[in-house]
């Protein structure tokens, strides 16, 4: 056995090690961009986190604590992920615009060199950020299934989806691949690669796992909705390194982005709560911190292409888009749990096409006009952008699904259910009172 371990496992160690050649500092480092990328990364991670309390305040209490430890596994486990082949698979030198090469498998020769997309900061700091979204996104996923899955299949399910659909999304948009580099697509911080691509893979998820055991026969209030706040205000927190960290840069674009998305939260916020009151005669903190989540859902793609007048009327309108699509789940009758759909997909694919519409060169140069501003061909390809991250995550989803539920299964037994993941999945409880 010793002989075994010491031929095959001290060389992949060795591989691993390799890179460490690469750490020599580069003096066309901004060390002010640094430190501002360093805090947008911190922002991100936090992000994951706040989204363990946003989703556990609203499942019942004898899952609150499986629902947490879905986002802490994951960021866990694609904080490994990411560093061995997750980051090469996305930014990674491109092949045929689908996906990045393995040259940069555990971070061979990456260090702290400038960044290939980003030359004022090290590579390392630029890999880091974008292991954020990595992570917070397959977290949002979780909420589509909430309430009855086997912890084991969150592990497997986050293995197989983060190389086979979000690095080649990523690569598609961010690393040089078909959609940013060939037809000149905008996504500012993920719109396509981030909410759409997890909000597909949602309604995979629930029309596979199924409805919860009493769905729409027995009440499923959330059970701590003071949490669900709490888990809001740190992703609105959060949100600011998302989108303003998108910039690469502390700089005006940064600014700008760091308006926009204080702005879209706010007006959708009040878009969906004014109409929340009008429908349902009271406007709820569920309603309330929903709507903010929508907008700054809608309005990460657009965030720094767009003005911050611009951003007022996306973020209302995300308010009123994600409402209705929230409002019409019982009637097509899918047990999306934590309304992945309705808020992510709804306001990622109106933030998508707002792009198109509200983008503008006097906002950002380096942008493009969008429909409002002269440019129908931007709007186009924002709609094959949408379309193509949507189908491709839709098939590989379901593909991913269907093989883990033949080979461990995805849902936990009738009686698990019944006693709540917290029990049959982790052996504790959330509240010993």
């Amino acid at each position: 056995m010793l002989k075994k371990i010491k031929r095959y496992f001290f060389p992949l160690i060795t591989l691993l090690l390799l890179p460490s050649a690469a750490f020599a500092a580069d003096g066309g480092i901004s060390a002010g961009d640094t430190a501002w990328m360093l805090v947008s990364t911190a922002l991100v991670m936090l992000m994951t986190p706040g989204l363990a309390f946003f989703y556990g305040g609203m499942v019942r209490s004898k899952n609150v604590l499986g629902t947490i430890m879905h986002s802490f596994i994951i960021l866990c486990l694609m904080s490994v992920i990411w560093v061995l082949w997750g980051y090469t698979l996305a930014f990674g030198p491109d092949i045929g615009g689908f996906v990045g090469s393995l040259k940069w498998f555990g971070l061979s020769g990456i260090g702290n060199e400038p960044a290939p997309m980003a030359p004022n900061i090290p590579h390392l700091v630029f890999m880091m950020f974008q292991g954020m979204f990595a992570i917070i996104t397959p977290a949002l996923i979780t909420g589509a299934f909430a309430e009855r899955i086997k912890f084991s299949a969150v592990i497997f399910f986050t293995i197989l989806w983060a190389t086979f659909v979000y690095s080649p999304v990523a690569h598609w948009v961010w690393g040089g691949g078909w959609i940013g580099a060939k037809i000149g697509a905008l996504d500012f911080a993920g719109g396509t690669v981030v909410h759409i691509n997890s909000a597909m893979a949602a309604i995979v998820a629930a029309l596979i796992v199924g409805r919860r055991k009493g769905y729409l026969q027995e009440p499923m209030m959330p059970h701590n909705m003071t949490m669900t706040v709490l888990g809001a205000a740190l992703l609105w927190f959060g949100w600011f390194g998302f989108n303003a960290g998108s910039a690469l840069s502390a700089g005006t674009l940064a600014s700008l982005a760091f308006v926009t998305t204080n702005t879209a939260s706010a007006s959708a916020a009040l878009g969906w709560t004014f109409l929340e009151w009008i429908v349902r005669k009271k406007p709820t903190a569920l309603g309330a911190v929903s709507g903010a989540v929508a907008g700054l859902v809608a309005i990460t793609p657009a965030a720094g292409f767009v003005s911050p007048v611009s951003s007022i009327v996306i973020g209302i309108l995300a308010g009123l888009i994600c409402f209705t699509a929230v409002s019409l789940k019982p009637k097509f009758g899918y047990d999306d749990s934590l309304d992945v759909l309705g808020i992510h997909g709804a306001g990622g694919i109106w933030g998508a096409l707002a792009t198109g519409l509200f983008a503008s060169t006097a906002i950002n140069p380096d942008g493009a006009n969008g429909l409002f501003y002269g440019n129908p061909s931007l709007f186009l390809k924002q709609v094959i952008a949408t379309v193509a991250t949507i189908a491709y995550s839709l098939v590989v989803s379901l593909i991913i699904f269907k093989v883990i539920d033949w080979t461990i299964g995805l849902r936990v037994e009738e009686e698990e259910e019944i006693t709540g993941l917290d029990l049959s999945q982790h052996g504790e409880t959330g509240y010993n009172l």
